[in-house]
């Protein structure tokens, strides 16, 4: 103890003072002998201290036993887990026992690398041996009572089928880090059904409901913790996806679905357990997505598109000194073996191997790498793990960052011999430099631009120029605006000099500010892009990632200015979540948004990378993944690639699929709590669903709106959930809307996810957050006013199951069908639209309000709402098909209620009405444009509105 620092001695003493009153006399004799080696061990790691204070008799297990001293172990692990669960006969002792096994072998792993007895390659082979035994033991086990209780699985032949798992990632290399997740994917050989039980389940059936005991036994964390983290998001279709498919479905979602990163992936997919037939197949079925039988170059930019998703990733999430993530980190090293892998392995069997060191190697043996890179690498792999090793030995999480307090930082260098932490800091930052060389020299790396920026914008930046000084040579370059942008550029530098930048940082905006100002002299105005920009820049000066960002990647900054020339709108967005700036580093991408039937699949894409149990992050991730996708809409409106129908579509159904995933995790966290409602055990299905009204309701998003929301329920009032906190139905599905409107207001880094308005409910803000179809049904028919008929007719289900969304329909339809007497119709509707207008219009006798002036948007919408309420009783089928006021006058046209050209303006002046209020959105001005603004498409819109409501009526 004495050679340890004062403060991991104190950390010693104190899980020492705790242990001793555990220990009876005969224990403490065997432990005191030990005493030294435990006060070393407990002052390196937590975990081993609070598992043996969890339970002693383990420790003294392990003390009079062999296992600490032998290298040779992991043979051990499946015969001897078999042998205990052997005698298990329930759930919760099952569980209790692989916990303990685990916690059991992980003290030892950790004790020996942390001491120094091990090397990180016999922690590999531990730490894999063992989450293979838990995995496929547990497996047999729970496969063993399903049959017993459900019948035996087997295809059309009568031959018993198996569930196959594949290891993923490092557990499929055959490298576990101590804390990892583990990353598995499910299958089976063949459909069929089970045999011998009470009644017959399909196999898929049987198979996801075994693999869910499985996930469960593992992931669950009871008194005695975790067995493990799974995650399950790399599977076909990631979460939507079933928990498992037959080898039939695997083969064809990889050859018609699968991409670039599930190659990436699968070249470390190993079958777990013992060989089987079952096991060789599907990897000789998978062989063929992964290695290519001609030579695939394609796979470098590949793998250099995931790197710069990762580096994009590091700059959100702000991480520093990350050994995995980090330039020159343990991911570069897997990406060096794994794009040689993924170029020629299909060529090269020797290649197919998933173990890095060994794929190393054998690149070494080839000639493919030199064997100087090759060592290099070897090396700093074998460092790098040893470093992510040891920092999760010391708790037992999950962390590649090097960590911040004192004590750790002790605990890191003791462990690995270190005299001090700028000692060991020194050669990490030497082995990842080594690494970065050599990822560069495989990969590839943007290049710098040449600096062509004429000596001018040098000066003007860096030489402190006076006011007087700096005008003159802009109005030069810039004579409209040169005046206004020399005063702005002078006091954005004087901010610059006032602030604490950082050397890196500084240097990085010492290099940007010359080709900035040499971009922005380009535009047609100077002075107002340059505001917009310094905005930005503020935000970001202190983030050197970000500066560096746009110092090495010219065409980033020319993306950057072309936006925010176009949209004030943009330019905020930007600056707000300056994260955006990595999706400016792919024009193609950025200017061609996600196909609207992809939106569900690339947000389910995006949250693979967030762990489903940690909600802050799943939160936020969605917002991020709101405001990529935006940016992605607002440029590609802004360089005219989209019309505004399609701007609309592109809004509305991103919020639909949030809303949905919203909707999910709301739903997953309230069960967890409170267990299943009585009838959704039943059926399988929620019974809940979401009513969109307004623009969302109309498919008429624009980039501001909000969402205004209806939750509905169809099921039993009657009952309670099933879970250990169980609460009445109706109680559930109010506190799985308050759920809902959580998840869409808290305020993460990246904002709120959309501003939501329930004030369209059932007796509006007091009524119920949630109603019953039957309340619902009954409030549209007997308390609802005619404006609430109005807001219905573009009221649409867009979260729901069929049955609840067909009855929600029903109800719709019936309630617009009904007969009104026009004339009274015709009175309450041009009551409303005159109360509205004296309420909410804008501007001055010389300006147009867009939104609320006559003949503008509202009338056309009051107009759409008129007609479904006047003559849907006559045309119930078409009247009250549609909820977005375009096609509304299509079917007014179709049915005689109005005539061709009646339609057909009333469409275009809809349209150009909305889209002058879009483009005012877009640069940030307000909705009141010059009184003279489409002045023919307003009266001809008011003589439609005397004609239909108003002359009519009287």
């Amino acid at each position: 103890m004495s050679d340890l620092p004062s403060v991991l001695q104190d950390q010693a003493n104190r899980h020492w003072q705790r242990l001793l009153p555990l220990l009876d006399a005969d224990q403490l004799a065997v432990i005191t002998p030990f005493q030294p080696t435990l006060m070393r061990v407990f002052a390196l790691s937590d975990f081993i201290a609070e598992s043996a204070i969890h339970a002693p008799t383990l420790l003294i297990e392990l003390l009079q036993g062999s296992e600490l001293q032998q290298a040779e172990r992991h043979g051990d692990y499946a015969p001897a887990l078999a042998s205990e669960l052997a005698t298990v006969d329930n759930e919760d002792r099952f569980k209790q026992l692989l916990r303990r096994f685990r916690r059991r072998h992980m003290m030892v792993i950790a004790w020996r690398e942390l001491l120094g007895l091990s090397a990180v390659e016999e922690s590999f082979v531990h730490l894999s041996a063992l989450a293979d035994a838990l995995i496929t033991q547990a497996l047999a086990w729970l496969y063993a009572k399903a049959c017993r209780e459900q019948g035996t699985p087997v295809n059309a032949d009568g031959v018993p089928q198996e569930l196959v798992v594949l290891g993923m990632g490092k557990l499929g290399g055959g490298e576990l880090n101590f804390s990892s997740d583990i990353d598995l994917i499910f299958s089976f050989p063949e459909n069929g059904e089970t045999q011998g039980g009470r009644r017959a389940l399909d196999n898929q059936t049987f198979f996801i409901r075994l693999g869910q005991q499985l996930i469960n036994a593992l992931h669950q964390t009871t008194a005695d913790g975790q067995v493990f983290r799974v995650d399950m998001r790399l599977r076909p279709f990631g979460d939507a996806g079933p928990l498992a498919v037959s080898f039939a479905a695997m083969e064809d979602y990889y050859q018609h679905h699968g991409r670039s990163w599930e190659r990436y992936a699968m070249v470390k997919a190993r079958v777990l357990g013992p060989k089987t037939a079952a096991g060789e197949e599907l990897q000789q079925l998978l062989r063929p997505f992964i290695y290519r039988r001609y030579i695939d170059f394609g796979a470098i930019d590949a793998l250099r598109k995931m790197k710069g998703m990762i580096e994009a990733e590091v700059r959100r999430k702000g991480l520093k000194d990350n050994i995995k993530l980090g330039a020159g980190g343990i991911r570069e090293v897997e990406f060096i073996a794994q794009v040689y892998q993924l170029i020629r392995g299909g060529r090269e069997r020797a290649l197919q191997i998933r173990h890095l060191p060994a794929v190393l190697a054998e690149l070494g043996r080839s000639g493919a790498l030199a064997q100087s890179s090759v060592d290099g690498l070897q090396e700093s792999y074998r460092f790098l793990r040893r470093v992510e090793n040891i920092l999760q030995e010391i708790g037992d999480q999950q962390t590649q960052t090097l960590p911040e307090s004192e004590r750790d930082r002790l605990r890191l260098v003791t462990a690995l011999g270190y005299a001090d932490w700028s000692c060991f800091y020194h050669e990490l930052q030497q082995v990842m430099a080594l690494v970065r060389r050599e990822f560069i020299a495989v990969i590839g790396d943007a290049e710098a631009e040449q600096d062509d920026v004429p000596q001018i914008w040098h000066d003007l930046w860096q030489t402190n120029l006076t006011l007087e000084e700096t005008t003159p040579l802009l109005l030069a370059v810039c004579p409209q605006e040169g005046e206004a942008l020399a005063a702005a550029l002078v006091t954005f530098r004087a901010d610059c000099h006032r602030r604490s930048i950082g050397p890196q940082g500084r240097e990085a905006l010492n290099r940007l500010m010359p080709a900035l100002l040499l971009a922005i002299a380009g535009h047609e105005a100077p002075a107002t892009l340059f505001a917009r920009v310094q905005t930005l820049l503020s935000q970001i000066m202190t983030r050197s990632a970000y500066l560096q960002l746009l110092v090495e990647n010219r065409g980033v900054l020319n993306q950057l200015l072309q936006l925010c020339a176009a949209s004030e709108v943009v330019a905020k967005q930007l600056a707000r979540f300056p994260i955006l700036l990595d999706e400016l580093l792919d024009p193609q991408h950025l200017y061609h948004p996600t196909p609207l039937n992809q939106y569900r699949d690339e947000l389910r894409q995006y949250l693979m990378r967030v762990p489903e149990e940690d909600v802050e992050q799943q939160m936020e991730a969605m917002r991020q993944f709101k405001q990529i996708q935006l940016l992605r809409i607002s440029a590609a409106d802004i360089a005219g690639a989209l019309p505004l129908m399609q701007v609309s579509d592109h809004l509305t159904w991103l919020a639909e699929a949030i809303l949905e995933e919203v909707v999910a995790q709301a739903w997953s966290q309230l069960i967890v709590r409170y267990g299943l409602p009585p009838h959704t055990r039943q059926t399988g299905e929620r019974s809940f669903c979401v009513v969109a009204y307004g623009k969302l309701g109309g498919i008429e998003l624009g980039y501001g709106s909000d969402l205004d929301l209806v939750f509905l329920h169809g099921g039993d009032p009657v009952g309670v959930t099933d879970g250990d906190r169980p609460i009445d139905v109706r109680q559930f599905y109010v506190r799985l809307a308050q759920r809902i409107l959580h998840l869409f207001s808290t305020r993460t880094p990246s904002g709120i996810l959309y501003d939501v308005d329930m004030r369209l409910r059932p007796s509006g803000d007091s009524g119920l957050l949630v109603s019953s179809l039957h309340a619902y049904e009954h409030y549209l028919n007997h308390e609802a006013w005619t404006w609430e008929h109005q807001a219905l007719v573009r009221a649409r289900a867009v979260v729901g199951e069929a049955a609840i969304v067909a009855d929600f329909n029903q109800i719709r339809q019936q309630v617009l069908s009904r007969h009104r007497d026009q004339a009274a119709l015709q009175q309450e509707v041009v009551a409303m639209r005159d109360k509205m207008r004296a309420h909410l219009l804008r501007g001055t006798a010389e300006q147009y309000d867009l939104k609320q002036g006559a003949g503008g948007m509202t009338d056309i919408e009051f107009m759409a709402q008129y007609l479904v309420l006047a003559y849907a009783e006559a045309h119930p089928d078409t009247m009250t098909r549609w909820s977005d006021n375009v096609r509304i006058f299509d079917t007014c046209a179709e049915e005689g209620l109005l005539t061709d050209e009646e339609s057909a303006r009333l469409k275009k002046a809809y349209l150009a009405i909305r889209d002058m209020a879009h483009r005012c959105t877009l640069s940030g001005q307000s909705r009141i444009v010059e009184g003279g603004e489409l002045l023919a498409e307003r009266q001809w819109v008011t003589a439609l509105w005397q004609k239909l409501l108003v002359n009519t009526a009287s």
